[in-house]
């Protein structure tokens, strides 16, 4: 058995987790941040929050999106994490009803990209996160944490996976929580979010000039742990020594 992470040299530090969808950054940044002891942000469950919240109060229906109707609700969004013991992991809540099976469906799915396009959806979402971010010891996972929201986050990882992997491991997801989705449509939901989050106008996805490149397509979870260790080791080290510049 290998070591854990705890037992590294301790400063707490903010640690940038993007990548493209449904390639396990989620269940890797909630992992790490179990182990560490730190606090972890789902981002991309954040955007899909706001998406929720927008098909239920009627600004996204059959895939169009009302953007005036649905930015003028941005302010009666209250977005929270509570920590749900039966799962071991932070459940999303809007207003303070729980929306964590609801947000990982087709419907939000294929509305999310286009509303996490929206500058004023970003600006509230990415000030929220700032603030959740601003004591350190977070591990955040989305889009474009490393480049926008902390760009001088400690560590930062960029995560990726074969789109065909991708969506079986989606596939086996909403399978196991009793939907019926054929996998084809959801490959095609990934590459088109694939599409959409690289070309995007604001934010768009990329790789960080400082992070650090994981393709989990063929490794396991506790592989990626192994993998992570000595990264954190040096980073975690290099911040405690006042030399925490990301090289």
């Amino acid at each position: 058995m290998h070591s854990s992470p705890n037992s590294s040299p301790t400063r707490r530090i903010v640690i940038a987790v993007d990548g493209f969808s449904s390639c396990g950054k989620s269940t890797f940044a909630r992992l790490l941040a179990a182990r560490l002891g730190y606090i972890f942000i789902d981002t991309g469950a954040m955007y899909r929050a706001v998406t929720c919240y927008g098909i239920d109060h009627g600004a996204v229906q059959d895939g169009r999106i009302d953007r005036e109707r649905l930015i003028g609700m941005l302010d009666d969004i209250d977005i929270s994490f509570r920590f749900n013991p039966a799962r071991g992991a932070s459940d999303i809540y809007v207003n303070g009803v729980c929306v964590e099976d609801r947000i990982r469906g087709i419907e939000v799915s294929d509305a999310v990209s286009r509303v996490s396009r929206i500058p004023e959806v970003r600006a509230k979402l990415v000030a929220l996160q700032q603030r959740m971010g601003a004591e350190k010891g977070v591990v955040m996972d989305g889009r474009d944490i490393g480049t926008v929201v902390f760009p001088d986050a400690e560590l930062k990882l960029y995560m990726t996976a074969d789109p065909k992997i991708r969506a079986r491991r989606r596939y086996l997801e909403l399978r196991a929580r009793g939907e019926e989705v054929p996998e084809e449509e959801i490959e095609r939901n990934i590459r088109e979010r694939d599409e959409a989050d690289l070309h995007r106008a604001i934010s768009p996805l990329r790789k960080a000039p400082d992070a650090i490149e994981l393709d989990n397509s063929h490794m396991t979870l506790e592989e990626q742990m192994a993998w992570i260790e000595p990264i954190l080791a040096e980073r975690t080290a290099a911040a405690a020594g006042g030399a925490g510049n990301g090289k």
